[in-house]
């Protein structure tokens, strides 16, 4: 079984801002390149701490909830905040590879929970988004 039809169309929705604020650092007027790369940057960091909130809505639903569960659902906004301070070239490359980081992680959780029909979006949607993150990096 597969994801719904409209969840694919939300997830590749969200990209949007990924490929849009990419393109956008390569693009815009030197006056404007300081906005272009933080819009990138704090939507990186939101959609972070979103995957990190999924984990928390997994534990939720279980009688007894693993706490690594909740401790690994912190991880990814601590992450998160840490890279949207630091300079946009240096915290792009780890929002992009947190992106990845975060993908592994539910590669091997998400099939324990029974949501390994999710990973092939999830594929899809965490490589435009770090991708969109390393160039918009290569760009800052």
């Amino acid at each position: 079984m597969t994801p719904p039809s409209w969840a694919h169309r939300l997830g590749y929705a969200g990209l949007i801002p990924f490929a849009a604020g990419a393109a956008l650092v390569w693009l815009v007027h030197p006056e404007a390149h300081p906005y272009a790369v933080l819009a990138l940057a704090t939507y990186a960091s939101v959609i972070l701490s979103f995957l990190g909130g999924i984990h928390w809505g997994v534990a939720f639903r279980q009688e007894q909830p693993d706490p690594l569960l909740f401790a690994w659902g912190v991880v990814p906004s601590l992450v998160a905040w840490v890279a949207v301070v630091m300079p946009p070239e240096a915290g792009l490359v780890v929002s992009g590879v947190m992106l990845v980081v975060c993908y592994a992680v539910d590669r091997r959780l998400y099939p324990l929970h029974g949501l390994a029909r999710w990973l092939t979006l999830r594929f899809r949607l965490s490589a435009v988004a770090a991708v969109s993150c390393f160039l918009g990096a290569a760009g800052a």
